[in-house]
């Protein structure tokens, strides 16, 4: 039988070039039901994505769709242009969310080349794009910069570009997005009563190191469930005859669940964090199986007043992801003076800005 191929299957190295602009298909309307299976696979309980009470109290029309859900949904519209033939996601940088989504918004993803880098090797070779999400009225709501390993299609073509672009350690403060003011003590009540914690920014201390207690045991049906959601079509994790092949021997866990697994299981330390306004660095460290159990601890990275305001301030913090080890056994064999980060447990390493309530707040 003969057969034409219609599958335009990814793009590889030589594919990409400086400037190229790459418009991404499949446009999202984000639902309700998003939202709540997102909670189902991950156990989020931060209160501005959980009550529409508490989001009017806020300002907001209604529950913004959780910051994480965002970035996921946004980054599984690149992946069959930007990531389908690559051998790794190696990192995230400059990540700014702009303005809140809502349930019934339709985001749509699109993405520039910035850097071009061919491996010693020359068999694969490194790509940064700066990927921007618009919702339907054309603004801006998310854009981040992310670099993988992509593999060339031809091992004897010849890349003549290299170029790294250079980024930002951490997103300006002038350039943070802060969530609508709170109003009064009342309101600030409210938040205390949604998260059961009267914790605030002046109570954290630069340096200061957050155990959180819980765990999450990764089952096959929640990662390929979750990756699925964010309608990221990476074969690694769905494929178990191919990644059986593999220098893995099986299916990857897509590290975006892992960031989201971490931020819901900081809420316990970090209870009236309130958004989240910009991650300013990432990196996946090893990877995640079905059956791996992911903890985590936080450090306080910087305390950042916002102009203007006194009823928030922001938070950079630094969440490590380990698995199958506790924070307190981390710490006790591994973690000595919170340096040495290069072991087989920890799964990720990211730096991002909050937003927590202050003392002060303007009327």
């Amino acid at each position: 039988m003969k057969t034409k191929s219609k599958i335009v299957g990814g793009n590889f190295l030589e594919d990409f070039y400086l400037g190229q602009i790459i418009k991404h298909s499949t446009p999202r309307t984000i639902t309700d039901g998003d939202a709540a299976v997102y909670i189902s696979l991950t156990g989020a309980r931060h209160s501005l994505h959980s009550s529409e009470i508490l989001a009017n109290e806020l300002g907001y029309s209604k529950r913004p769709i959780d910051d994480f859900l965002l970035f996921n949904i946004a980054f599984g519209k690149t992946v069959p242009d930007i990531s389908l033939n690559a051998v790794a996601n190696l990192g995230y940088a400059e990540v700014q969310f702009f303005e809140p989504v809502y349930s019934g918004d339709t985001v749509h993803c699109e993405s520039i080349v910035i850097g071009i880098k061919e491996n010693a090797s020359g068999v694969a070779g490194v790509v940064y794009v700066r990927s921007t999400c618009f919702n339907q009225n054309g603004n801006a709501v998310l854009t981040w910069v992310r670099w993988v390993m992509v593999k060339k299609r031809d091992h004897a073509a010849n890349i003549s570009t290299r170029h790294i672009p250079d980024l930002m350690t951490s997103v300006p403060s002038n350039k943070i997005s802060v969530p609508s003011r709170i109003k009064d003590q009342e309101t600030l009540g409210r938040i205390f009563e949604a998260n059961g914690s009267q914790i605030i920014w002046e109570d954290f201390s630069v340096d200061e190191i957050i155990l959180h207690p819980g765990g999450i045991t990764i089952e096959d049906s929640d990662h390929m469930l979750a990756t699925r959601l964010y309608q990221n079509n990476a074969r690694a994790h769905f494929d178990a005859k191919l990644m059986a092949g593999s220098a893995h021997g099986k299916r990857l866990v897509y590290g975006g669940h892992i960031i989201s697994i971490c931020r819901a299981l900081s809420f316990e330390g970090l209870d009236n964090s309130l958004s989240v306004s910009a991650i300013n660095s990432g990196k996946h460290m090893n990877p995640t199986y079905s059956g791996d159990t992911i903890y985590c601890f936080t450090k306080v990275i910087e305390k950042i007043k916002i102009f203007g305001r006194s009823d928030v301030g922001a938070i950079r913090l630094g969440t490590i992801g380990i698995k199958n080890m506790s924070p307190e056994e981390f710490f006790d064999s591994k973690y000595e003076n919170c340096q040495n980060k290069n072991n087989e447990n920890i799964v990720l390493d990211i730096d991002y800005t909050t937003i927590f309530p202050r003392k002060g707040r303007s009327n």
